[in-house]
């Protein structure tokens, strides 16, 4: 019985050129999903222009306050095209993301186990408001962040500020911080997959802040303190979540190999462990009926 439901649970083989075919299926429809959201950041160009440049906007009004003159500017002649078409393409992969989403996991679910299925539906749905969060946050701490580097513009200086820059800048930040967000995550999915114990990763906690703290001091605009702590302070919060998280997990997975008799944990790094001889039914010979 268990050697059918382990059979049960692997994925069926699927030919190559099946494969290749629902690759192409599935690119095809990721593609006309990103092509339907792209027309929609077109249309819808000026307001998500208008979100883009809020954080710059609150900078530049505390940089007008001090007496610094600071300019968003277009600097060549096809760049407001430009700036459209990209602005456009990031709006099509946001909006179609759970369509792109869905047909990746389509892709992949034949591949996996029933248990790992219910691992990837779990992270995908906690990985979601975590990088959201993380965008979030990275919104808020953005103009305090600009404000800062602003202010080391000169006296009598103007700083005129091209706009794919800024764009670039913007992008690369709420994503650091959107990523920053999902390392807790993935310590909990190494820790299920039986690959990084709870209670070593305890035994880092000193390593952890460090590390931590170098990831905030980077990924921040400015690396000021007051920067560093907005990031480093939810990331830590996070992080000890996921360690208890994991630590819950091994008591149960503890708890689970002594009740089925699998704990070797007390034996010594070189003492043999106890091996079960009792022949299985499959092991006994065949009968045929004769004497």
């Amino acid at each position: 019985m268990a050697l059918k439901e382990q059979a049960a649970e692997q994925p069926a083989a699927m030919p190559l050129t099946e494969h290749l075919r629902e690759l192409r299926s599935r690119l095809v429809k990721s593609g006309i999903a990103i092509a339907i959201g792209m027309v929609i950041g077109w249309m819808y160009y000026d307001q998500l222009f208008a979100w883009l440049s809020e954080p710059f906007s609150g900078a530049v009004d505390q940089a007008r306050a001090d007496g610094r003159q600071v300019t968003l500017a277009l600097t060549g002649v096809a760049d407001p095209f430009v700036l459209q078409i990209q602005i456009a393409a990031v709006a099509g992969l946001v909006l179609s993301a759970p369509v792109w989403l869905y047909q990746v996991w389509r892709f992949v679910t034949p591949g996996l186990r029933k248990n790992e299925r219910r691992w990837a539906i779990g992270f995908a749905a906690a990985a979601t408001p975590l990088f959201l969060a993380g965008v979030m946050l990275a919104y808020t701490v953005l103009p305090l962040g600009l404000s800062v580097l602003l202010g080391f513009t000169p006296d009598n200086v103007e700083n005129i500020v091209s706009v794919d820059r800024y764009l670039s800048f913007f992008l690369r930040t709420i994503l650091v911080f959107g990523i920053g967000f999902l390392i807790p995550l993935l310590l909990v999915l190494l820790n299920f997959a039986g690959v990084l114990p709870g209670r070593r990763l305890l035994s880092w906690w000193r390593w952890i802040i460090i590390v931590v703290l170098i990831f905030a001091a980077v990924a921040t605009p400015t690396g000021d303190p007051i920067n560093l702590l907005l990031l480093a302070g939810p990331l830590m919060l996070l992080v000890t979540l996921a360690v208890g998280v994991m630590l819950l997990n091994d008591r149960r997975r503890d708890r689970r190999r002594k009740s089925s008799g699998e704990d070797f944990s007390d034996l010594d790094d070189d003492e043999i462990s106890p091996l079960d001889v009792t022949p299985s039914p499959l092991d006994d010979p065949p009968h045929d009926g004769a004497t």
